[in-house]
């Protein structure tokens, strides 16, 4: 086993924010393999969170990010099962990471899950009428099709787009590593995206579209 270095350890930990002991271990078990070792946190990560996802989470904080010229804002609220976990310096960071990442990338769903079914087959039947226009062989549309629906969701969906911070983690994985660091079920449950001068532009096509339903 190849001796683990003090200074690989704290590279490692400021790569994943995991515990001491836990970076040396993975360490250990990936030779000193920083790359190997934080997908072998990662994946112990998302084991964690899994046994935590059904955990109520009640408490939390509201976050808000106003970009430089108070023309953009945010306001996003993360949950978590207490107010000391909700009170510590990765928690409080974690709000102000993901209500900036909104700010930038503007997601319309939090998760997969909350996108409905109207608009995955509005996006389905727009690929495939692509992908048949790109002439591509009727006996793979469906798959290349799916394929673009993963990049939809990457697109539109909080924790799926890649962190604006770190493209190679999504947000979904950045919530996960805090879980497991912190112990406790996170999940975002509200977001708020306004820039000046949209709100009037959406209502003026929502009041056009439904003139011409009319």
């Amino acid at each position: 086993m190849a001796e683990i270095s003090a200074q690989k350890v704290k590279e490692l930990r400021e790569r994943t924010g995991a515990g001491f002991m836990d970076c040396k271990k993975a360490l250990g078990e990936s030779n000193g393999d920083i790359a190997e070792a934080e997908t072998l946190l990662r994946k112990r990560g998302i084991d964690v969170a899994r046994k935590k996802a059904g955990r109520d989470a009640r408490e939390g904080l509201i976050g808000t990010y106003v970009h430089p010229g108070s023309k953009l804002g945010v306001l996003v609220e993360l949950n978590c099962e207490s107010d000391f976990v909700a009170r510590t310096d990765d928690f409080v960071e974690l709000v102000h990471d993901v209500a900036m990442h909104i700010a930038a990338a503007d997601p319309r769903f939090i998760r997969k899950e909350d996108v409905s079914q109207e608009a995955i087959d509005k996006e389905r039947e727009i690929q495939r009428a692509r992908a048949l226009e790109e002439g591509k062989p009727e006996k793979i549309v469906d798959k290349i099709v799916e394929g673009r629906l993963s990049k939809f969701y990457e697109e539109i969906c909080l924790y799926e787009q890649p962190f604006v911070k770190d493209n190679a983690t999504t947000v979904g994985e950045l919530i996960t590593a805090k879980i497991a660091k912190l112990g406790e079920n996170i999940r975002v449950s509200r977001m708020a995206r306004f820039k000046v001068g949209e709100g009037e532009e959406q209502a003026e096509s929502e009041a056009e579209a439904s003139l011409a339903a009319a």
